[in-house]
């Protein structure tokens, strides 16, 4: 008695794996009956347009035209030169965080200097540094630089 239900449960599991195994054969010919047989060549005049400017180049320009004041070019440490990517404000401590285009990342505290300007302020969107003539510069995360004589 013991040997026919051994015999039985073999012979059903030999026989769903082999409806599994048909199952799966279907699907992969079914796959492949899919898959187009031609290939479309394009000649020059059909092939895609390629844009003239550069679509990751975000929203800045392709010319060297920039409102960046005379003498601030040169200047590797001038705020024109970096972009705001972060603001962390605690109740003792404030940071701020500035990437330049090499991807260096500067992280400045309150009162401390990025070259000859000093950070002052800060809010929610934007960090206010303050010239050697009591003049104000402010940076945004949209990376709008504007002076200001108060702020």
């Amino acid at each position: 008695m013991n040997f026919f239900k051994i015999f039985f449960i073999t012979l059903i599991l030999i026989y769903s794996q082999v409806s599994f195994a048909d199952q799966h054969e279907s699907v992969e010919e079914q796959t492949i009956e899919q898959q187009p047989t031609e290939q479309v060549t394009l000649t020059e005049d059909e092939e895609d347009d390629v844009p003239l400017n550069d679509p990751f180049a975000g929203n800045e320009s392709g010319s060297s035209i920039s409102n960046i004041p005379d003498g601030e070019e040169e200047n590797e440490m001038s705020l024109y030169n970096f972009k705001l990517v972060g603001i962390i404000s605690g109740e003792e401590n404030s940071y701020i965080s500035l990437v330049d285009a090499s991807g260096e990342v500067v992280t400045l505290s309150l009162s401390q200097y990025l070259g000859e300007i000093k950070l002052v302020d800060m809010r929610i969107h934007e960090a206010i540094f303050e010239k050697n003539d009591k003049s104000y510069i402010i940076i945004d995360f949209n990376n709008q630089i504007r002076e200001a004589n108060e702020y």
